[in-house]
């Protein structure tokens, strides 16, 4: 008996997320229904898009409110049978740890995958996500670092006498930072270059012989 693929109904799906280029928390898909469960149970308001109205929750909300939103609305459209997708950046019924587990794995993936590597571009796919100037490891570690030197200055407290400040080295470690960010991002530019085949050279004229010589 031929199979048949099953019957989906695909705007029963709702998926919750954040939109990188705006921050903002929208929700695609679903019923009316659903729509009803999000304005009322999330907040989410309705507005129009270029495939259809979605619905999104309003500018400025800080990001716990955006998670407790976006939380309350997912369980409440799951408790009516809706099938919902949540990112689990905004879930806040994960683990405590979990956000530091999946970074932990994705360091052990990239040592992995830099270890495996068999081409000058597998390297340089390793680099990128290490020095990438915005979203890479070390750029954002860096940020880390200047947002605390920031934050420690003000609080009181020295170093003892004749020891260097740690807290104002902290400045200058950042811009090392920087600089191993750079020279890291120049290798990846190196490795990221098609390997350049050497030119072939001609083998030079051979001598042509005298006369005199070809004539014995």
């Amino acid at each position: 008996m031929k199979q048949t693929e099953p019957d989906f109904w695909v705007l029963e799906y709702v998926t919750i997320t954040k939109d990188p280029r705006t921050d903002l928390v929208v929700a695609i898909g679903g019923t009316d229904k659903a729509a009803d469960i999000l304005q009322r149970t999330g907040g989410f308001l309705s507005a129009p898009g270029p495939r259809g109205d979605y619905h999104r929750l309003p500018h400025g909300l800080p990001v716990e409110q955006q998670r407790l939103k976006a939380t309350a609305a997912s369980h409440a459209l799951l408790g009516a049978g809706h099938s919902v997708h949540l990112d689990p950046t905004l879930n806040m019924l994960v683990a405590p740890d979990g956000e530091r587990e999946a970074a932990l794995r994705y360091l052990a993936g990239l040592a992995e995958q830099a270890a495996a590597a068999t081409t000058s571009s597998e390297v340089a796919e390793v680099l990128t996500e290490v020095a990438a100037p915005v979203h890479g490891l070390l750029p954002l570690a860096r940020e880390v670092v200047v947002r605390a030197w920031i934050a420690a200055r003000d609080f009181p407290g020295a170093a003892p006498a004749g020891e260097p400040d740690p807290i104002a080295r902290l400045g200058s470690t950042a811009t090392s930072m920087s600089e191993a960010a750079r020279a890291i991002l120049h290798a990846r530019n190196h490795a990221a270059r098609p390997a350049q085949r050497p030119a072939t050279t001609s083998p030079p004229p051979s001598r042509a012989q005298p006369v005199e010589s070809r004539r014995r």
